[in-house]
């Protein structure tokens, strides 16, 4: 009901209507500037290239740009370092106590942590930008033209600063959406960039049925297929484990606080869309490496580690269930748990507290990630399937799907609570409230 109501007075309520507006501004900005050039490269050569590169990592950044890295545009890298560089941070907070202590110190931890992200993402930037240009300069298309039509200091510098000013830029404008608009700016880019091949996606598809290459049986299948999978995958985003918690009565000061009964919720896909991104970091780097250094051993290796090959899709999936262990692990310690329970006097029932409550977290957190392991890595393999199988003109699922729900799912939780907000707002000031007072 209170739903319903929201959404048609969506056009009513004047911050909300800014906020979006100020979101459709930004991602317009980003779409032009995805199509701005580098400077002295041969587009025609370049996209030529990213064509026979497709299980690169290079391929893969570019389905996160948008499409930005194969026209090697001012936002060629996109994100992606930022999100690395977060990345980063977060697993040396294991390493480093003192991180650990700064991520705790509130607003102002924060705030310092914000700055390492972004001093580190500048580097990451430059080594990147750095490697580009020079792999680059190296490369020709397939009919031989050359991608870089000057060679040399000036145009890996050029690249250098081009690619980090344009990657500093989304990362400004995402925390500018952020603040200014509907949901999590860094997320949404993302979503954008991979939304953006949905038209092309969707072309190929009505071109296949044309000629006949794939049949309307198929279609109807891959259709209801693709309604399964996004309601299946909306399911598990949503699902967790609530683990009871009471807190015993006692008394601060003159006052008898506590008696109170919550739940500590595990979600079962903790990790999010981390394990994957490392695992295809981790698979198609020897065929980066094969485009680069041309040594027989690389090119072998290549060979086998490409999406659609058997060796490829097994240690596929048992990287994303190890991330996906690893990295839970990481933001999530049962130790830190039991102990602020005990701390605040909660405890969980029929568990005593301490040491007997964090090998209960531990136990149900391994049951929960296993169940989370497993249906992130079957959404990853699903498009090799899809294709290899049904000749499927499009790709679909992995992590670029686990991205798209999550962040739709986000921004629709953000709308509704400012919705939600603005009925609150409302029943106070026209006074209906006023008799509880």
């Amino acid at each position: 009901m209170l739903r319903a109501s929201g959404v048609e007075s969506l056009a009513n309520i004047p911050e909300l209507r800014r906020r979006i507006f100020f979101l459709l501004a930004a991602l317009a900005i980003y779409r032009i500037a995805v199509h701005i050039p580098t400077p002295g490269i041969n587009a025609e050569a370049l996209v030529a290239l990213f064509n026979r590169a497709g299980g690169t990592i290079f391929g893969f950044i570019d389905m996160f740009s948008g499409g930005a890295l194969r026209r090697l545009s001012v936002c060629a890298l996109g994100v992606m370092p930022y999100i690395s560089a977060s990345i980063i941070l977060e697993l040396l907070t294991v390493v480093y106590p003192s991180l650990k202590e700064l991520r705790k110190e509130g607003p102002e931890g924060r705030r310092k942590m914000a700055y390492y992200t972004r001093y580190l993402t500048v580097a990451i930037c430059l080594i990147q930008g750095f490697g580009i240009a020079v792999g680059l300069e190296r490369m020709t298309a397939p009919n031989g033209d050359p991608v870089v039509m000057f060679p040399g200091w000036g145009f890996r510098f050029l690249t250098m600063l081009t690619l980090t000013t344009g990657s500093m830029f989304l990362v400004w404008l995402g925390e500018q959406i952020t603040e200014h608009g509907i949901g999590n700016g860094i997320s949404i880019l993302i979503f954008a960039g991979i939304v953006a091949r949905l038209p092309s996606a969707l072309i190929n598809t009505f071109r296949f049925v044309k000629t006949g290459e794939l049949s309307g049986a198929v279609l109807l299948f891959i259709l209801v297929l693709v309604v399964a999978v996004f309601a299946f995958t909306c399911f598990m985003e949503m699902a967790q484990r609530r683990i009871p918690v009471h807190y015993a009565r006692r008394m601060v000061g003159r006052q008898m606080v506590g008696g109170q009964s919550t739940y500590l919720p595990i979600k079962v896909n903790t990790a999010g869309v981390i394990p994957p991104i490392f695992a295809s970091s981790v698979l198609m780097f020897p065929a980066t490496i094969s485009t680069f250094v041309p040594l027989a051993f690389f090119q072998t290796l290549s060979t086998y580690l490409r999406p659609g090959h058997w060796l490829y899709e097994i240690l596929y999936v048992i990287l994303i269930i190890f991330f996906c262990y690893f990295y839970t692990a990481i933001i999530f310690d049962p130790k830190d748990v039991a102990e602020n329970l005990k701390k605040w006097g909660g405890f969980i029932p029929g568990i005593r507290p301490g040491r007997a409550t964090e090998e209960f977290l531990d136990r149900v957190l391994n049951r929960v990630t296993l169940i989370g392991a497993l249906y992130v890595a079957a959404i990853c393999v699903l498009p090799t399937l899809l294709i290899v199988k049904f000749n499927v003109p499009f790709y679909f699922g992995g992590t670029a799907l686990l991205i798209v729900v999550g962040v739709a799912m986000d921004t629709m939780a953000q709308l509704e609570a400012h919705l939600l907000t603005r009925r609150y707002d409302s029943l106070v000031r026209e006074g209906r409230l006023r008799r509880r007072r």
